[in-house]
């Protein structure tokens, strides 16, 4: 369970990003979803490159299964757009030459929705991420893209939030081989895993991604930001520019000096401009991290 702001909801393990045979992985979409129950998950979709998997026809042990599809529209300098869609239908046919933000359009009126996968590895800015509207989050960990060294994608993230861009973020594998699996998740809280349900929480950021670590309570109230999770050694809390709030880091009283656990995060916010934001980025002994999602801070008054 979590209490997220107010609401105590159930928690749903959901991989967003996989691949398949039928696309360019190595596994059979039946055992994809079973490697993804196997391992304790509730939801998956499908994502495969270009095309639909019908996921009604699988039997799907017990994991909510989501129909995808990653779509490659021409992007800025050359460069393809990697757009996860999710909840397409099944029949949905990739719009072969359609523009970037025509495609996200399409999604969203089919009730489906979109994520911006990859960024960094894509060599793509947080200006030109920008310039495509209705995404519902990007992917802030992508595991498929660490053996480059760009699977995490903080500093765009956060510099798309100082622009005043408000997006939620994903953890995801990008599975492809057994070398992607299992390393990064995503954590929806809904009443229940029901696709509808499942949607509705990621329209609405009720969600946070992980490689480990997990959040038990984040609270926001007259200004005063909490947070329960499990032990972590290094506990910050991002906001504009040059703004932070830490609480713990590794070696916080020199070389050698050692890591505490922490397990809880209390801080007053404080705004003295508009468009000010706040999120929380958490990191266990083990190296992994999790990520809050971005809350705004209304202005303090004088």
């Amino acid at each position: 369970m979590l209490d997220l702001f107010g609401r105590v909801l159930p928690t749903y393990k959901g991989g967003f990003h996989t691949h398949t045979t039928l696309s360019d992985g190595i596994f059979a979409p039946s055992e994809v979803v079973r490697l993804y129950r196997e391992a304790g998950y509730d939801i998956l979709a499908l994502t495969d490159h270009r095309k639909t998997n019908t996921v009604s026809e699988l039997d799907n042990l017990g994991l909510t299964l989501i129909s995808g599809m990653e779509m490659h529209p021409a992007g800025p300098r050359g460069i393809p757009w990697h757009i996860v869609a999710l909840n397409v239908p099944e029949s949905f046919e990739y719009p072969e030459g359609m523009a970037a933000q025509d495609m996200i359009d399409l999604v969203n009126k089919l009730g489906g929705a979109c994520v911006c996968a990859h960024p960094h590895w894509c060599g793509l800015t947080s200006a030109e991420v920008m310039t495509l509207k209705g995404f519902i989050g990007l992917e802030v960990f992508n595991t498929a893209t660490r053996y480059i060294g760009k699977e995490y994608n903080m500093q765009l993230w956060d510099e798309m939030l100082d622009a005043g861009v408000m997006l939620p973020a994903f953890a995801v594998d990008d599975m492809h081989r057994p070398r992607d699996l299992f390393r990064g998740w995503t954590v929806v809280a809904a009443p229940d895993a029901s696709p509808a349900s499942v949607m509705t929480a990621l329209r609405q950021g009720d969600f946070y991604a992980t490689q480990g670590p997990e959040f038990h309570f984040l609270h926001f109230a007259d200004g005063v930001f909490s947070a329960e999770f499990s032990p972590c050694t290094e506990v910050i809390g991002l906001t504009n520019f040059s703004g932070g709030y830490c609480v713990a880091v590794p070696d916080a009283d020199g070389p050698g000096s050692g890591a505490k656990d922490c397990g809880a995060f209390t801080a007053t916010l404080k705004a003295k401009r508009p468009g000010t934001w706040f999120r929380l980025q958490i990191r266990d002994s083990q190296g992994r991290y999790a990520w809050s999602n971005p809350i705004a801070v209304p202005v303090t008054e004088a």
